[in-house]
């Protein structure tokens, strides 16, 4: 199958090639319906190269964790891939019989196509990568859908793994960006699931048991399956019952809802001490949901605030003009829940005072003025013209419809995306970051800051 592979790496290539002279001149057009079972099917015809692209997502993520199990959710998407139980019934196919890791990697090799998961805060994903070959394709399909469908979760392998993310953690906390990362996200998000961090503690307190039990929320009424490629419409939707045909399909139950993130009340400063050569500074609140209809001018606006690199406000006041810090960044996080604004940046410690003093100096005048007309103009250049790098790949294109499915937004959001951004006017900006954004009442939190003087 080393032919699969090598052909497949050429026609990757190949459409990169293809959708950025495509991308440059309009969005492709995105097929939607709902099969039977519930399942919601987001499609994008790409015929040039035979290459299918698939993404799978519920709403499995780790925002769906319990209290005492933060973790739970990443550990389930990583151990689906490590072994899947003989099929039942079976199907007569070549991958109907028990598989363990080692195994199922090596039917994947000899496809020459890829399949992976992950979890996220607010969901579980699955994808697949293949070639749309006669012979590979139904293969492919077959062997990601005993993946999703059946996975085995052994206890050994459980073990072995946890050891190894147990590890993993200890090792990340003793990193001064992490460290600041996990009291951050403790403060701006309180006792919301977004804030939950995994901990060796946590992790220890995880079982297959458990893992079985998200499995059973994993239904196909409930997916969102994004597809891309070189297949017809009833060959995706096809395509897409394949790989849910080994799910339960029972009935699908409201899941338990999940609160929103409290709004701050008051600020709260965080200093840690840590010995490090740079100290790290994170300010910021709770921000707004993707379906929050200010995502445009926050977006833009942000741009010209910190998202900008050396043409943003931030950089200019803190790293050019007072040299406090090589690098000042801001962005939001938009998901299902409001995820964090967040402006953060690194310098000396006995910079620290005046670094947190300038930064939120900015951002306030920002939030009360927005941004001057020629920053407004620069950002939307950039944005617009950047606009076909965002699409310029299958994958790309994969993630964008996929963001689309899970969003419930417009099926022509590519194609009126620009249009959006070009409508955005500073009075626009400047009223979506006071709705947003209160900088009296932030999170600011430091670590390995030098202790303030005293006379």
């Amino acid at each position: 199958m080393t032919s699969n592979r090598n052909f497949l790496r050429a026609a990757l290539g190949c459409a990169a090639l293809w959708l950025a002279h495509v991308s440059a001149m309009a969005a492709l057009p995105i097929q939607h319906w709902t099969q039977q079972s519930g399942a919601n099917i987001y499609f994008v015809e790409s015929p040039s190269i035979p290459i299918v692209d698939v993404q799978i997502d519920f709403d499995a993520g780790a925002r769906r964790d319990p209290a005492d199990k933060p973790g739970l959710a990443r550990a389930t998407a990583d151990m689906s891939s490590k072994g899947i139980v003989a099929a039942n019934p079976p199907g007569g196919g070549a991958y109907d019989a028990a598989m363990d890791e080692n195994q199922i990697s090596e039917a994947w090799a000899d496809l020459g196509a890829g399949f992976g998961q992950g979890a996220t805060p607010d969901r579980m994903s699955f994808s697949l990568r293949t070639l749309n070959y006669p012979e590979l394709l139904p293969k492919a399909a077959q062997l990601a859908a005993r993946e999703i469908g059946e996975p085995a979760f052994p206890d050994a392998i459980w073990a072995r793994e946890r050891a190894r993310m147990t590890a993993a953690i200890r090792e990340a906390n003793t990193r001064p960006g992490v460290v600041a990362g996990h009291a951050y996200s403790a403060a701006v998000y309180g006792n919301h699931p977004y804030g939950y961090e995994a901990t060796e503690a946590s992790l220890a307190r995880v079982t297959v048991d458990d893992m079985r039990q998200v499995w059973k929320t994993i239904q196909p009424c409930r997916a969102k399956v994004s597809i891309v490629g070189a297949v017809s419409r009833a060959q995706a939707d096809a395509l897409a019952t394949t790989l849910l045909s080994r799910l339960p399909a029972g009935k699908c139950e409201p899941l338990p809802v999940v609160p929103e993130v409290a709004a701050l009340t008051a600020p709260v400063v965080r200093d840690i001490p840590f010995n490090s050569a740079q100290a790290q500074v994170l300010i910021g609140q709770p921000g707004y949901k993707r379906s929050d209809p200010d995502y445009f001018p926050l977006l833009v606006g942000n741009y010209s605030l910190g998202g900008g690199g050396f043409v943003s406000r931030l950089t200019q006041e803190v790293r050019e003009k007072r040299g406090l810090s090589y690098s000042v960044y801001s962005y939001f996080s938009p998901g299902l829940h409001a995820g964090a604004f967040t402006l953060g940046l690194q310098t000396r410690p006995d910079q620290t005072a005046q670094a947190v003093q300038v930064a939120k100096e900015v951002l306030a005048k920002f939030v009360a003025e927005g941004p001057t007309e020629a920053e407004l103009k620069a950002a939307k250049d950039y944005l617009i013209g950047g606009f076909p790098l965002l699409i310029d790949s299958n994958r790309k294109l994969l993630e964008n419809v996929a963001n689309i499915a899970w969003n419930n937004l417009p099926l022509d959001y590519l194609d009126t995306w620009t249009q959006q951004v070009e409508r955005v006017t500073v009075a626009d900006i400047k009223a979506a970051f006071a709705r947003k954004l209160q900088p009296e009442r932030m999170v600011t939190v430091t670590l390995g800051a030098a202790p303030a003087a005293h006379p």
